[in-house]
């Protein structure tokens, strides 16, 4: 009986590891603009929609193209969408649509947020489902079948458009050696909002190690565009000098900004720390 008992559970174990590597992927309209998303160039959503979620993607990246119901509003493009963390575990992942403060047509594709895949997460009823690679179209919110597993903190992120609410990871295992390339290009392009920075900021901060803030930092940035006082204010949060620097290397490449990373400097204690970022970005140019 003990054997069989056994078995059972090195089973179940099996089929968890299998369903495991899957993500999901959600993306949410601000001001209710509805759209249709092209993955790989495959289109979801037949119907356009202002909230629409994607399950079972088995991939780590996906390029997205996002084309609006109102032509007036320029459609959308992200290279390598990213569906895991920096550790290589694929996610439950949100990105926002939100229109340009300066261009009424124009819109902007940010992350949101990235929690663990969960069994009993139920997306809200104003929420479209689609199983990718099912010929299922439109489906309302089902419960999710998959569980990645990790430790929480209590760290929630709400929003009145998603009616849901998502808890941020605690424990991530070494950095995962892929590093995804800078969304879009953001050198001379706009940062993070000020609402959506804060947002991040704030999850950084409420990490309980310096390896974890650390790797939650680089996640954000990967992401994101980032100005170099952002930048600067996330490295602050960081208590190690090793640490400190390692971000300001990683974040390079995601800043808007670069011709200020001198302003880094003042974050660092030791001089050589210094000669050592100049060294690296000299390198970069």
């Amino acid at each position: 009986m003990k054997f069989v008992f056994t078995l059972f559970l090195s089973c179940v174990t099996l089929c968890t590891l299998a369903q495991n590597r899957v993500g999901h992927l959600s993306i949410f309209s601000e001001d209710g603009d509805k759209f249709q998303l092209y993955l790989n160039g495959e289109l979801i959503n037949e119907e356009p929609m202002a909230n629409l979620r994607v399950e079972d993607l088995p991939q780590p990246f996906y390029n997205a193209r996002i084309v609006f119901e109102d032509p007036a509003k320029t459609e959308l493009k992200k290279q390598r969408l990213m569906i895991e963390d920096v550790d290589g575990n694929l996610m439950d992942v949100t990105y926002k649509i939100k229109r340009d403060k300066n261009m009424s047509t124009k819109m902007k594709l940010n992350y949101f947020s990235s929690v663990p895949v969960q069994p009993d997460f139920i997306p809200a009823s104003n929420v479209h489902v689609i199983h990718y690679g099912s010929p299922r179209r439109n489906e309302p919110g089902v419960n999710m079948g998959v569980n990645m597993g990790g430790v929480n903190i209590d760290v929630s992120i709400q929003d009145p458009n998603m009616q849901v609410t998502t808890r941020e990871q605690r424990t991530y295992s070494e950095t995962h050696s892929t590093q995804a390339p800078a969304p879009r290009g953001c050198r001379n392009r706009y940062a993070m909002s000020g609402t959506d920075f804060n947002n991040a900021l704030q999850t950084v901060k409420k990490q309980s190690f310096d390896d974890t803030r650390l790797k939650v930092a680089k996640q954000i940035a990967s992401a994101n565009c980032l100005s170099v006082q952002q930048i600067k204010q996330i490295a602050s949060e960081l208590s190690f000098e090793e640490g400190k620097l390692d971000f300001a290397k990683f974040a390079y490449d995601y800043c808007t900004d670069t011709k200020n990373y001198f302003n880094l400097n003042d974050i660092f204690s030791f001089s050589s720390s210094v000669d050592e970022l100049t060294n690296y970005i000299s390198n970069k140019q």
